[in-house]
């Protein structure tokens, strides 16, 4: 269906946009007709947005109706407290700075068009405007004192842009509606779309980029639309109905805010906020492994006052983490006393606990893959060449050690167990479940909430099966609601 633009009054709106149909919104409101297609877009612009407008209303209707409203009612509130505000000035600083940086005057007003401005020069700052508030038409006013900061942000109609706007209003809306991928007529028709989250920049991301096509590929062929989105895609979020993210995932960063802004506007998440929140910190892991009696390496939580004493008693060699470590990164051995204070030293230099672990050598590592409380894979990563881990990094690059991927029933049932236990602690999302199996029993090192999808890797079991059991789940989940 075309998405709609509400207005107050449609005879005023001299505006053409083409795919786009232009309703009153008494007409959105009263009308059963427009009750009817959930996902539907809706572009508010109305001209208030105050409570119990016909603004307000509009896009609360549209909530309960599944359709996807810009903006949304939580957009509107965020706009109405200022701790908001100033939070966003804060993040955006170094670009607020360098944006406005010749700017004379003490006071700037910036409107922001479907994520755009007019003048080119401050289309980073308007994209990251639209980002943190996604509504179609925004004014930003900013103040300096010294230097510039966000004053305020408000929700415009279209009686508030200037008729010299008007055109470039119409060229960014007609390019917002453009913005999803053509299909072609022989692609089967799709009920939902899912926005996969990815960084074509990362020399190491979660999916390479054959998985990616082939995770697309199954959920094109189950009804779901795919399409892969970069962190700048913030403020269209909305328009998704669930959300895959396929970068590495940290709490202090933009995937766990997406992963809650897709949450909060009502997308299924995978990986969820709260799954981000509990398995990218291994001082949670930690405490939550011992408080429900998971088998793991002796492990210790150090502060700088008890770190020596501790690691004295678990013994050398001992391995000490980051509570944020990823892909053996931020991991280090000690293997005497005498490498006890350098370690130390650089890895307290970021965070007050650190995480520590008796020296288990093995092998390989196992990895079981666990999507909705159920097994999915298992495969065994040999350490790398001439190292203690799975992984190693020097001054020549990233090295890694072979792989082999079996189906879950050829694997070992306690490890299988073991691992479906603890993905179970974290959530009902896709996990990535690290064990060692020592003196005849496995043990878990970690739960990973972003764990690798490679082709020619997790996949060589079971082949294309694995991203159809994936986007399989999305749609039950979907369709459940």
């Amino acid at each position: 269906m075309n998405p709609l633009i509400v207005v107050d009054a449609p005879k005023r709106w001299s505006l053409e946009i083409p795919s786009a149909q232009v309703v009153s919104a008494f007409e959105y409101l009263s009308n059963p007709e427009f009750a009817q297609g959930s996902g539907r877009k809706v572009f508010n612009l109305c001209r208030s947005f105050k409570y119990q407008t016909a603004g307000y209303y509009v896009s609360l209707l549209a909530e309960a109706r599944g359709h996807r409203p810009l903006p949304s009612v939580t957009v509107m509130q965020d706009l109405r407290l200022a701790p908001i505000v100033k939070i966003v000035s804060k993040e955006l600083d170094d670009l607020i700075q360098s944006n406005l940086k010749r700017i004379k005057a003490t006071t700037f007003e910036l409107s922001v068009y479907f994520g755009h401005n007019t003048a080119a020069g401050h289309d980073r700052l308007a994209l990251a405007l639209f980002n943190a508030f996604p509504a179609p038409m925004l004014r930003a006013r900013f103040e300096r004192d010294g230097s510039w900061r966000l004053a305020s942000v408000q929700l415009i109609g279209l009686a508030d842009v200037p008729e010299t706007h008007r055109d470039f209003l119409v060229e960014q809306a007609g390019r917002y509606l453009k913005r999803a991928p053509r299909r072609s007529k022989a692609a089967p028709p799709t009920r939902y779309d899912l926005a996969i989250l990815h960084d074509p920049t990362d020399p190491m991301p979660p999916s390479n980029s054959e998985a990616l096509r082939k995770l697309i590929a199954a959920g094109e062929a189950l009804g779901i639309r795919c399409e892969l989105i970069e962190k700048d895609a913030y403020g269209r979020i909305a328009e998704y109905d669930a959300l895959f993210i396929r970068e590495t995932t940290f709490v202090n960063h933009h995937t766990y805010r997406l992963a809650r802004r897709a949450e909060a506007e009502g997308l299924l998440v995978i990986d969820d906020p709260g799954s981000i929140v509990r398995c990218t910190n291994k001082v949670f892991l930690a405490e939550t492994m011992a408080r429900h009696r998971i088998a793991t390496p002796r492990t210790l939580v150090l502060s700088e006052e008890n770190a020596r004493e501790g690691l004295r008693s678990l013994g050398f060699p001992c391995v000490v983490k980051q509570p944020d470590s990823s892909f053996s990164a931020g991991v280090s051995r000690i293997d005497s006393e005498e490498g006890l204070e350098a370690v130390l030293r650089e890895q307290f230099a970021s965070t007050e606990l650190l995480v520590a672990q008796e020296y288990v050598p093995t092998e390989f590592d196992w990895r079981v893959g666990v999507l909705g409380g159920q097994p999915l894979f298992a495969c065994r990563y040999g350490m790398a060449p001439e190292h203690w881990q799975i992984v190693k990094r020097d001054s020549e690059g990233v090295h890694e050690g072979d792989a082999e991927t079996m189906l879950v029933e050829d694997a070992p049932a306690e490890v299988i167990r073991l691992a479906t236990r603890a993905a179970d602690l974290m959530g009902q999302g896709l996990y990535g479940v690290d064990l060692k199996v020592v003196r005849g029993k496995p043990v878990v090192i970690e739960v990973n909430d972003n764990p690798n999808l490679d082709a020619g890797v997790e996949d060589g079991a079971l082949g294309d099966a694995l991203y159809t059991s994936i986007m399989q789940y999305f749609l039950t989940r979907l369709e459940a609601r």
